[in-house]
């Protein structure tokens, strides 16, 4: 009988508690805020990884005119961390850390100033050819990562915010 009552009391409470998705539903702010996102250019091969990762994730959203541009500037970094005695690296760390700026295009106002980031570790091996590839493939995920956290961020503030208006 508890075993049965359990699952009903909790479902009960989460239904209380006022938990929504964050891109629920299709008025929702937080979509309708990445349906109307132009990204600005980014230089460089990390602003192309990253610039067509945000496309990716905001195309899923239904197309709108843009309202909102998003600037973007990163830094990319290769830093080697283990050194052998004959000062050979044989580790290194990936980071990718980007700041970004949500601006509406009718006023010209930032609504959102804020930075996104992450690292990965490489193993250096013998080949030069492999180290390359490791380095090259640790980038094409961390430029999938940040936009992972931009796209959060940005629909976080459009669910926050509910500036933008629904879409007919």
């Amino acid at each position: 009988m508890i075993a049965r009552a359990a699952p009903l009391a909790l479902m009960l409470m989460l239904a209380g508690c006022g938990l929504r998705p964050l891109y629920g539903g299709v008025d929702s702010p937080a979509r309708a805020t990445l349906s109307q996102i132009t990204v600005a250019p980014i230089e460089g091969q990390a602003g192309w990884l990253v610039t067509s990762a945000l496309k990716d994730r905001l195309a899923a959203v239904d197309g709108a005119s843009p309202r909102y541009r998003l600037d973007i500037r990163l830094d990319d970094s290769i830093t080697g961390l283990g050194v052998r005695r004959d000062d050979a690296i044989t580790r290194e760390r990936r980071t990718l850390r980007a700041r970004y700026q949500l601006v509406d295009l009718a006023s010209g106002a930032t609504l959102l100033d804020a930075t996104a980031g992450s690292d990965a570790g490489i193993d250096v091996v013998g080949s030069e050819y492999a180290t390359i590839a490791a380095e090259q493939t640790a980038l094409e995920r961390l430029a999938g990562i940040v936009a992972d956290q931009i796209v959060a961020r940005v629909a976080l503030y459009g669910q926050r915010s509910g500036s933008a208006p629904a879409r007919p």
